[in-house]
């Protein structure tokens, strides 16, 4: 089975013939309440490239950073926005065709092909980004899925790998226990559940096409929304069994061998690797409801990647790449207006290494290993306080893939790369936790992630101008030439204090001598010479 050919939506019962469940889609009514859906039964379509609504005449106010744009407060709510199709171009079905491959290239146009920029971007959802090509050739394999392909701009690529290359024989056996996870959920829950979810994922196909800032316009509409519902259920019976004890766990060759849940999970951070979390929240919340399961879709996500009390409910993410760095830049402990920068922030223009630091008297300390998420940098007193930076396996792909989505997505507000561009010198290693087991390749791999980033200003740049001045003090750096010859331990510091001590006696007992001398007393008549002739 080619991934080209998709995985089919089979009936699950044996007396009827083999078709596809999306076919039956209107012969049952629907399994979850109106109310548990938020604002996405709204009847809206994106219009198609060409068509322009009058009331796109009307000025929007958006939000540059797009920080606070998709919501996760309420089932399916992807946006506020979404109510107003003035906003975003988006039309009533009666006025415009739905973005599909179904519709014929018009005369004389070049027909749509994988990896082209998508002909109706939208500001306001789009938030999954292929990697830019400048990023990608630093490190390919950091954006690179070992096991698990979910959306499509990967999909299209791994077509073109031999059928012999053993990560395609990853990517196809994932494709065919996708399947497998189907049919479970079927199995267990009822093919009206299936149902459900692929009506619900055909209704608001625009609104996940819109995710994606890479065009769909190649996939056809009925093989977007199949492709979305195996990923979608993938995920959903993944975690469940990964973040759960309710969900009965039969034989599964992920969990029974169990060195294939790190790639998966590492897959699952990749910027190019995503589904809309909102889809993802709109789908199961109501399921999880339906079936009592005790713990809402976030807490489970949130216990599998191990960020339990490390995110307010409050905090918004658009997907897994968005909440890894969420949870970092929560530790900043910004509010929503500073956290979501409207203004281009300053440029570090110069910045001493670590070395240089050191020799001007700046010392290092972190914040301890329980805090190795923490962005928080604080400089008082000559001493440079920063997060404990672990150092795994999984440490460049993760940061990688923030410092990218920071790169396409928050370019007003990439704290991610800034805090990675301290961390260039092996005194600063040494005080992290290190896992790889040689200094020198974190070192190499540290001075590498800054490297073919596009600088937009950075909110350490205050701390950095404080470290400029604390080292242009030459007063700081001779104090700091005197501790690091004479004081840098403890014998040759009483060494030093010794010859301090010695030297000072020696001095004093100079001056006494000399004071002895000088000071005689001038009334004492002076020795008389002996008589002549004596």
């Amino acid at each position: 089975m080619d991934l080209e050919q998709g995985i089919k939506l089979t009936s699950f019962t044996d007396n009827e013939p083999p078709k596809m469940i999306l076919d039956k889609k209107n012969e049952i009514g629907s399994k979850w309440s109106e109310d548990s859906r938020g604002p996405w039964d709204a009847p809206y379509q994106i219009a198609t490239l060409g068509e322009v609504e009058e009331s796109q005449k009307k000025t929007a106010i958006e939000d540059p950073t797009m920080e606070n744009v998709t919501g996760t407060d309420n089932v399916g709510k992807w946006s506020e926005g979404f109510r107003d199709p003035s906003a975003l171009n988006l039309k009533k079905p009666e006025k415009a065709k739905a973005i599909s491959a179904n519709t014929k290239p018009a005369s004389g146009s070049q027909p749509e092909i994988p990896g082209l920029w998508s002909s109706s971007f939208s500001k306001e959802y789009c938030c999954i980004y292929r990697v830019p090509n400048w990023l990608r050739r630093v490190n390919p394999e950091a954006y690179t899925p070992q096991m698990l392909l979910l959306g499509h701009s990967k999909k299209a690529e791994a077509l073109e790998l031999s059928k012999t290359d053993l990560r395609y024989m990853n990517y196809m056996n994932m494709e065919r226990h996708k399947e497998k996870y189907l049919m479970e959920i079927a199995h267990r829950y009822g093919t009206e559940t299936i149902i459900e979810f692929s009506r619900m994922i055909e209704r608001d196909e625009h609104i996940i096409r819109a995710s994606y800032a890479e065009s769909t316009e190649w996939i056809k509409s009925a093989e977007f929304v199949e492709m979305i519902i195996h990923d979608a259920v993938f995920l959903l019976g993944f975690f469940l069994q990964t973040g759960t004890q309710k969900y009965q766990r039969n034989e599964d060759i992920l969990f029974d061998v169990p060195c294939h849940i790190t790639p998966i999970l590492e897959d699952l951070i990749l910027l190019e690797n995503q589904l809309p979390y909102a889809l993802l929240e709109n789908l199961f919340e109501p399921f999880l409801f339906q079936f009592r399961f005790e713990e809402t879709l976030r807490d489970i996500i949130l216990r599998v990647f191990r960020f339990e009390g490390k995110l307010k409910k409050d905090v918004k993410f658009r997907h897994f790449t968005d909440l890894f760095r969420r949870v970092r830049v929560a530790t900043l402990g910004l509010p929503e207006e500073q956290a979501a920068r409207a203004e281009q922030p300053k440029i570090i223009k110069s910045l001493y290494n670590a070395d240089k630091l050191d020799s001007a008297g700046v010392e290092f300390a972190n914040v301890g290993e329980e805090n190795d998420l923490s962005l928080v940098i604080v400089f008082k007193g000559g001493v440079l306080t920063m997060p404990c930076f672990t150092v795994e396996e999984n440490t460049e792909r993760v940061m990688r893939n923030m410092m990218a989505l920071e790169q396409c997505h928050y370019p007003l507000s990439a704290y991610v790369p800034n805090i990675s561009s301290h961390f260039t010198s092996k005194d600063v290693i040494k005080k992290n936790k290190n896992w790889l087991g040689h200094q020198g390749s974190v070192a190499e791999m540290v001075n590498k992630l800054c490297l073919e980033l596009v600088d937009f200003g950075s909110y350490y740049q205050p701390i950095a101008e404080k470290l400029k001045k604390h080292y242009n003090s030459s007063l700081h750096r001779s104090v700091a030439t005197l501790r690091r010859v004479y004081f840098k331990d403890i014998w040759t510091g009483t060494a030093t204090v010794a010859a301090v001590v010695l030297l000072v006696l020696t001095l004093v007992q100079t001056v006494a001598s000399v004071l002895q001398v000088t000071q005689s007393d001038p009334k004492s008549p002076p020795p008389q010479a002996p008589p002549r002739g004596m």
